[in-house]
């Protein structure tokens, strides 16, 4: 709605006002805005209350009503005693925010503002700009020029003229483009956006929020001193340049009613800049925000269109930055986990959340252990360097086994493996395929075996056992080394159970027969008593064929 004897003065829409029932509190509803109730003083509607989560409810006001939307706060948002998640609420309803109530009632007050008696001096405009960034490449706001030549000697700022100006300003964008495009890591990058941004602009305050899923996470904010501000954005402004894909200028941001107005005029902001920074294929990535408390420093449209452009260019920089550490992340996880998982099992890991789980978890596990029988004895008979020889042969056989059946090799522990099926990524045929690889590292030691003793070498022989059951899994260790490995009482089980192997020998406990689907001939052994278990563990000896 426009003023007629003001035409340059956008007046909002005020429909319906909210008023609580101690009458204490009276919001202001302005029509086509979502407005954030909370308990931050940055909300559009802030009430301070135990009652009320930070991000409590939405309002949405319009000619057929006022929409109630509750964001999954603790304490529920209720009209007229209902429990709501989405509602309409009509003149005279009672709206309650936990336990805070207020009476819904029609805007009675004149929008318009008086016109003053006389006006010796012309009024502030709070006229907000807004300017769609959708498939825009901002940065095309401004026509190309060609920069000028270093050789060219620099005007004084004050005699500079309007095209110099454009030139000058379009050089600068050149160099962010430049300075932005070498930077890769993303906390680097947003430093050099705020850095950049004060040198092109006065502005009191720069803030960069980022979306984490559906909320803008504040990720650097910093005053002109180079100090870290922890003043609140206004989610208002925040909001609506990220869900309508605008920038936003408000010459006059204290007196903007249709901003909510609470937290900006706590935090005295005269003028405000909030672009989008919106990635490839209309990607919001987050939003640049500029303000400044100084009446003398207002932003005006040169400002606006530049900003544009800044945080068009700035957008490109963040989402190649956020490319590149997920590049990089998969790398490093593909390269570190290829040394224990199968390479496809890397690369399901490295392309997929679940390294996020890798902090730790309880999962069903099939666990081996092998261990060689004599081998103390074994390699006093040798020297070093055939004992060293023997055992990458033997190791690299044991684990291209493993792999093939796509276990995972938690560990070499001396000359015995360590490995299992089920963590990160764990499937029905976990037992069946750690028996399967279990019995093809046997075959596989018959082949070693019989090279060594063409090469004059002796025999090694080893025993196996498996287990089944739950086992925590996760990056254990110290701040200084973290290693990806399951502990509990199923793998020490598994361990005991192929110290009481003998050389040639295949033993699985009752819960890893019990996890197969399909079982060779076994041959039950007397129940072990193993260190630990108060009860003996029932075996079976796997027959190889």
């Amino acid at each position: 709605m426009v003023n007629p004897r003001r035409p340059d003065r956008i007046i909002p829409t005020m429909r319906y006002k909210l008023i609580s029932v101690d009458g204490t509190n009276i919001f202001e509803l302005r029509d086509g805005a979502r407005l954030l109730v909370g308990r931050a003083p940055s909300s559009d509607v802030p009430i301070i209350d135990p009652t009320i989560s930070r991000r409590h409810a939405e309002l949405e006001s319009a000619e057929s009503g006022l929409t109630v939307r509750d964001l999954g706060s603790s304490n529920g948002t209720f009209v007229n005693g209902s429990r709501v998640q989405t509602g309409t609420a009509a003149i005279g309803d009672l709206i309650s925010f936990g336990k805070v109530g207020f009476r819904l009632q029609k805007n009675t007050q004149d929008a318009e503002p008086a016109e003053p008696v006389s006006a010796p001096t012309p009024l502030i405009p709070t006229i907000v700009r807004q300017r769609s960034v959708r498939d825009s490449g901002a940065g095309a706001t401004i026509a190309p020029m060609t920069p000028p030549l270093a050789a060219e000697p620099v005007p004084a700022p004050d005699a500079l003229s309007a095209a110099d100006k454009s030139r000058q300003k379009l050089a600068t964008l050149l160099e962010v483009s430049k300075g932005l495009g070498k930077a890769v890591d993303i906390d680097a990058l947003l430093d050099k956006i705020v850095r950049y941004a004060y040198q092109i602009l006065e502005v009191d305050r720069v803030a960069i929020l980022l979306l984490d899923g559906d909320e803008l996470v504040p990720k650097i904010s910093r005053d002109k001193r180079g100090v870290e501000s922890h003043r609140a954005i206004p989610q208002s402004i925040a909001r609506t340049a990220i869900n309508d894909r605008v920038a936003i200028l408000s010459d006059n941001a204290g007196e903007d009613t249709r901003f909510g107005g609470q937290s900006i005029l706590m935090q005295q902001i005269r003028s405000a800049i909030c672009c989008p920074l919106v990635g490839s294929e209309d990607n919001p990535l987050g939003v640049l925000y500029l303000d400044n408390a100084d009446s003398g420093h207002r932003f005006g449209d040169e400002d606006f269109e530049f900003c544009i452009a800044f945080a068009s260019i700035a957008a490109v920089a963040i989402e190649n930055g956020q490319f590149a550490q997920r590049i990089q992340r998969e790398l490093v996880t593909r390269n570190n986990f290829e040394r224990f998982f199968t390479p496809q099992l890397a690369k399901q890991i490295a392309e997929s959340q679940v390294s996020i789980r890798l902090g730790g978890d309880k999962r069903a596990v099939a666990v081996l252990f092998s261990d060689i029988r004599g081998f103390t004895a074994l390699s006093e008979t040798m020297r070093p360097e055939e004992t060293a020889s023997l055992l990458t042969e033997y190791f690299t056989q044991m684990v291209d086994c493993v792999f093939r059946h796509d276990g995972t090799l938690d560990k070499f522990i001396g000359d015995a493996v360590m490995a299992q099926w089920g963590a990160p990524i764990g499937g029905p045929d976990d037992a069946d395929k750690a028996l399967a690889a279990a019995i093809e590292m046997m075959h596989a030691l018959e082949k070693l075996n019989a090279g060594w003793r063409a090469a004059g070498r002796p025999d090694v022989q080893i025993g196996i056992g498996l287990n089944f059951g739950e086992a925590f899994a996760g990056n254990i260790g110290s701040d200084r080394r973290l290693e990806y490995t399951i502990i509990g009482d199923t793998v020490n089980t598994a361990k005991r159970v192929c110290s009481a192997a003998e050389g040639g020998e295949l033993l699985i406990t009752e819960a890893f027969r019990q996890a197969l689907h399909s079982s060779p001939p076994l041959v039950q052994c007397e129940p072990m008593d193993l260190k630990n278990k108060s009860q003996s563990v029932t075996v079976y000896r796997v027959t190889i064929t």
